[in-house]
């Protein structure tokens, strides 16, 4: 199989299976890794194509491994895969280069949609580096005050209870203001309202 190959770093036997059986189904080549060592020990110079590493991975984390790899200057988008809970990790991730993140349990079109954006080379995938920081601020300046604070804590990575507790609001109240933020600036997932508010602040 030739073109680009999709790197899988993931310490779950399962995951690399089941994300190795879509993409083959996909006519992606593909090549799966149980730890960064692995995969450092066996990626090429110049590698073509994207990794998805899972952001907790064994003695290296996806973060680490993404740093080195910056440091070794090789030239693979990286989309990262995390947990629940992870999102602050992401957010780091993102800071660093990665180019999305992907929330488990992630569904296939998604997952998809993220892997031919990074084969694309995208700088930031789902089009928030095509809007200029004016429309992104132009979105933004929609949201209220309130939905401004909740935005901020969304980005954070903070869940909605713990956003509830510290505005001291209702937990619905703080569901209904997630939902009018995503609405607003139209984002379609929280790693892109992630993107989003990293371009914004100059990230």
């Amino acid at each position: 199989m030739t073109g680009p190959t999709i790197y899988i770093v993931d310490d779950d036997e399962a995951v690399r299976r089941g994300l190795t059986a879509l993409l083959l189904a996909k006519g992606h080549a593909v090549e799966s890794f149980a730890s960064a060592d692995a995969f450092l020990s066996a990626v090429p110079a110049q590698p073509a194509g994207c990794a998805l590493v899972d952001i907790r991975l064994p003695r290296t984390s996806g973060l680490e491994l993404q740093r080195e790899m910056k440091r070794r200057g090789l030239p693979l988008p990286v989309i990262i895969i995390t947990g629940h809970g992870d999102v602050p990790v992401a957010v780091a991730a993102l800071k660093a280069g990665a180019i999305d993140f992907l929330e488990k349990p992630f569904d296939s079109a998604a997952l998809l949609a993220a892997i031919d954006e990074a084969l694309r080379q995208a700088p930031i995938a789902g089009g928030a580096a095509a809007l200029d920081r004016e429309t992104l601020a132009e979105r933004v300046g929609r949201l209220t005050a309130r939905e401004r604070e909740v935005m901020a804590l969304v980005v954070e990575g903070q869940p909605n209870k713990a956003i509830a507790h510290r505005l001291k609001i209702a937990l619905r109240t703080v569901e209904i203001h997630r939902a009018r933020v995503m609405e607003k600036t139209e984002a379609r997932n929280l790693s892109e309202l992630v993107r989003m508010a990293l371009r914004l602040n100059g990230a």
